[in-house]
C-alpha cells in the first residue's frame, strides 16, 4: 500500500512541478522532457531487469549451496546463546528460538526467500505465547526491529546491480555495507533493550556484542589509517576475497555433507530467470515514476535544498544526491531500490554519489514494511515501540553508511 502511495506522488508531484515551470518561467520543453523521460526509465528498467539474470542465477545457485550445506545451521549455532538473552520472556527451548535463529541467518547470507517463510513462523510461535494477542509482545518488537534494521553479510541483489550498471569492481561497497549495516542492528538493539530492561552487561550479551564492534573498529581504524589513494584498492581486495572465501566454504561443507554440489546448484540456479523475468513490471513502473519526478526539477529543487540546507550549518554536501534513498528506505524497499538505480545511472556507478546510494540502500531494511507483513499475519494493532526504535536504527544505519563512504570513496 506505501509503495501505491508513493508511486502515485510521484508522478503527481512531478506533474505539478512541471506545470508550474510552464506557468511561472514559460519552460514548453518540459513536457518534452516528461515524454521522453517516461521511456527512456522504461527502457532502462527493462534493460536492467534482463541483464541481471546471468548473476542473479549464479548467485541463487551460489546460496542454495549455502544452505543444503549447513551453513545457515551453522550460524544458528554460534549465535543461539545470545539469541535466548535478548527473548528472556520466550520459554527456553520454545520453538520460536529455531525459527528466529534460522530468520536471522537466512538474512545475513541473503537467503530472502529462505528468510520471509522462517520469519512468519517465528512470528507465529511467538504469538502462541504472547498474553495480548492483539499488542505486540516484548520478544516480537526486538525480533521485528533487528529485521528491520537489516544485518546482512552478504548484500548479493546491490552487488548485482553494480555489475549490471557498470561497476569496476562491483563488491568494493561489501566492507561499507557490512559496517554501516551493523551499527544500525547494533543501534536498534540497544535502543529497544533500554525501553525493555534488558541487561545489556550481561556476560554473554557483552562477549557477542563486544567481540563484533571490536571486529568492526579494528576495519574502521586499518583502513582510517590508509592513505586515501590506497583505500580502495584495499577494501576490493578484502571484499574479493571473503567473497571467494565465504563461495568455497559453501562448496566444501557441502561436500562434507555427501549434497550433490551440482544438483544443489543447478536447483538454485532455476530461480535466476524466473525472478528477473517477474521484477521487470516492478522495476519499470519505480523507475518511471522516478524519471517523471527527476525531469519535472522536484528531485533537483530537493536535493539543492538539503544542500544549501547542510552547508549553512558546515557541512560538505557531497553526500546529499544520495539521501533520497535513505528517505525512501523506511517506506519502500522497491522505491528506494529504484532511487539506487537511478542515481548509479545519473551520476555513475563508481561515482561518490553511486556508491554511497548503494551503502545507503544496503545499511537497513524497509522498516514499515516488514512490521506491517510481520505483525498483519498475526493480527497485532498496538505495535507498541516498535516503529520508534526501527525508525531509530534507520537513522543511525543512514548516518553511519554516509561516514564510511567518506572514509572509503570521497
Amino acid at each position: 500500500m506505501a509503495l501505491n502511495y508513493i508511486w502515485i506522488a510521484f508522478f503527481l508531484i512531478g506533474f505539478i512541478v512541471a506545470l508550474g515551470q510552464l506557468i511561472f518561467s514559460g519552460n514548453t520543453q518540459i513536457f518534452n522532457e516528461l515524454v521522453d523521460s517516461i521511456f527512456a526509465n522504461a527502457k532502462t528498467g527493462f534493460e536492467i531487469s534482463l541483464g541481471l539474470t546471468g548473476v542473479l542465477t549464479l548467485w541463487l545457485g551460489l546460496m542454495k549451496l549455502g544452505e543444503q550445506g549447513g551453513v545457515v545451521a551453522i550460524l544458528g549455532r554460534l549465535f543461539g546463546p545470545l539469541f535466548q538473552r535478548l527473548f528472556p520472556e520466550l520459554p527456553r527451548g520454545h520453538p520460536a528460538y529455531g525459527s528466529i535463529i534460522l530468520n536471522f541467518s537466512a538474512n545475513m547470507l541473503g537467503l530472502d526467500n529462505a528468510a520471509t517463510p522462517m520469519g512468519l513462523k517465528a512470528m507465529k510461535e511467538m504469538q502462541e505465547v504472547n498474553p495480548h494477542k492483539e499488542t505486540a509482545s516484548n520478544a516480537q518488537i526486538m525480533f521485528l526491529v533487528l529485521n528491520a534494521s537489516g544485518l546482512t553479510i552478504i548484500p548479493v541483489s546491490i552487488i548485482v546491480y553494480r555489475t549490471q550498471l557498470g561497476a569496476v569492481n562491483p563488491a568494493d561497497i561489501f566492507i561499507p555495507i557490512m559496517i554501516a549495516t551493523f551499527v544500525a542492528t547494533l543501534v536498534g538493539l540497544i535502543s529497544v533493550a533500554i525501553v525493555q530492561k534488558i541487561n545489556l552487561f550481561d556476560k554473554v550479551i557483552l562477549a557477542y556484542l563486544g567481540g563484533l564492534s571490536v571486529i568492526v573498529g579494528g576495519i574502521i581504524i586499518y583502513f582510517s589509517n590508509l592513505p586515501k589513494e590506497q583505500i580502495t584498492n584495499a577494501s576490493t581486495f578484502a571484499a574479493n576475497f571473503l567473497l571467494l572465501v565465504i563461495i568455497m566454504s559453501f562448496i566444501v561443507l557441502a561436500l562434507i555433507r555427501k549434497v550433490n554440489v551440482y544438483d544443489a546448484f543447478i536447483e538454485g540456479a532455476r530461480e535466476g530467470f524466473g525472478i528477473a523475468i517477474k521484477i521487470i513490471p516492478f522495476l519499470v513502473a519505480i523507475l518511471v515514476a522516478i524519471g517523471i519526478f527527476r525531469a519535472s526539477g522536484a528531485m533537483d529543487f530537493i536535493i539543492s535544498g538539503m544542500a544549501k540546507f547542510f552547508a549553512w550549518i558546515g557541512f560538505d554536501t557531497q553526500f546529499t544526491g544520495a539521501l533520497p534513498v535513505a528517505f525512501m528506505k523506511p517506506l519502500s524497499g522497491s522505491g528506494a531500490r529504484g532511487l539506487m538505480i537511478d542515481a548509479m545511472t545519473t551520476h555513475g556507478a563508481d561515482s561518490f554519489i553511486g556508491r554511497l546510494a548503494c551503502t545507503l540502500q544496503g545499511a537497513t531494511d524497509t522498516t514499515f514494511y516488514i512490521i506491517a507483513v510481520y505483525f498483519g499475519s498475526v493480527g497485532i494493532k498496538n505495535t507498541r515501540h516498535a516503529v520508534g526504535c526501527g525508525l531509530i536504527a534507520d537513522l543511525a544505519g543512514a548516518i553511519a553508511a554516509i561516514l564510511i563512504a567518506y572514509l572509503f570513496f570521497a
